[in-house]
């Protein structure tokens, strides 16, 4: 308030209105609005205004609020649902009874509703398995971000046997998002086949820590390739030591310094590539490099197979928006399973079972309209398609 007279008493005093209103920072609409204000009501017009409504629009008759408040009280596990029936019989046609928002909103409001924490899935590790043969384990991970001579950051996607540490991929991208890692893997497997595993952590494009069981689009993919997926437990990366070693020479060899631009960065990776895998021995191969360890694949890339549930009751595609349409009812499942094709069957009145290839992935309460997720199914003992 102070302010406002001190600009008032200036102007009073023969002061111009725009150096005024330029010395205080404000717009001259403001200082005429102040003035105008003062003229018309005094001293008394220039204190705060409450900016609370005159009226509510929707605010609740005193009688129904107080009786809303009273039955929650009585009854203490009813909901709106309950709370609003209740009001409708007492009522009748006497008072407009409130929609059940409304009514939830204001028990909210009175702290009588019990608010739930927000669901999470925080990330877990699976079993892992040893991978003694050339592709029966692949380990990935994106190399730590690190900046070229042109300021923008470089995201090396790599891909390593667990054997024979052959290293499959090294390919320089620009983010880490699940399209370029689709490409990259596509490619990949076109060139070398499918390996029977896949070790990664729990980051994105791997994984997801929103969706059902962390699964992401990528590791779903590689699922309907019949690829089984394996996750390390968070903040132990020595479950992928082998592959984070690795890493460590390629730091040190090909980033010291960095390529100027993306494409001298990946022939930078590519001449690491060839040298680690056919010129430099290995301790732990008994010298030997790589390439005399590794032997290619056996199962080829033919793109993915076709999905059937032949021991369910039908199949369902599941929308972009990641739902499922049963009797008219919609579920929501995962948008990482948009597209795809799952597998129901009902095992009790109202109750159905939903798979996704040869994984439960849990239970579909109709009346509900909520899916129930049963244990993580996605171990190393995954059987492919």
């Amino acid at each position: 308030m102070d302010e406002r007279v001190r600009f008032v008493a200036r102007l009073l005093e023969g002061e111009k209105m725009t150096a005024l209103c330029r010395e205080f920072a404000i717009s001259r609409k403001t200082g005429y609005k102040i003035f105008d204000r003062y003229k018309e009501s005094g001293l008394e017009a220039l204190t705060d205004r409450s900016r609370r409504p005159w009226r509510y629009g929707n605010q609740l008759p005193q009688q129904v609020e107080a009786a809303i408040l009273n039955l929650k009280r009585e009854k203490p596990y009813w909901g709106a649902r309950k709370i609003r029936e209740r009001l409708l019989r007492r009522f009748s046609c006497e008072v407009k009874v409130p929609a059940r928002s409304t009514i939830h909103a204001l028990l909210d409001r009175h702290g009588l509703v019990q608010r739930q924490g927000r669901k999470r899935n925080p990330a877990q590790g699976t079993p892992l398995s040893l991978g003694q043969k050339p592709n029966e384990l692949w380990c990935t991970d994106y190399k730590g971000e690190f900046r070229l001579g042109n300021k923008k950051y470089c995201y090396p996607l790599t891909v390593t046997d667990h054997a024979s540490r052959f290293l499959l991929l090294c390919e320089a991208l620009e983010s880490t998002c699940e399209s370029l890692a689709f490409t990259a893997f596509q490619r990949l497997f076109q060139e070398r086949g499918l390996p029977g595993s896949m070790r990664s952590d729990n980051g994105v494009p791997f994984a997801s820590p929103n969706s059902l069981f962390n699964l992401s689009k990528l590791s779903v993919w590689w699922l309907r390739l019949g690829i089984t997926i394996e996750r390390i437990q968070p903040g132990h990366p020595q479950q992928n030591g082998r592959h984070e070693r690795m890493h460590l020479t390629l730091k040190t060899e090909t980033t010291r310094p960095a390529g100027m631009n993306s494409l001298q960065q990946q022939s930078k990776f590519d001449d690491f590539l060839e040298e680690f895998n056919n010129e430099r021995p290995h301790q732990a191969l008994d010298m030997k490099c790589p390439a005399e360890v590794y032997t290619p694949a056996t199962r080829p890339y033919r793109g993915l197979p076709e999905l059937d549930y032949p021991f369910h009751d039908s199949t369902i595609h599941v929308t972009n928006c990641g739902r499922i349409c049963l009797h008219r009812k919609k579920i929501n499942l995962s948008t990482v399973f948009a597209g795809q094709a799952v597998g129901i069957k009902e095992v009790e009145e109202g109750i159905w079972l939903v798979s996704f290839m040869d994984y439960d992935l849990g239970h579909i309460d109709l009346e509900e309209k909520t899916l129930q997720p049963l244990d993580n199914p996605f171990g190393p003992k995954v059987l492919p398609m």
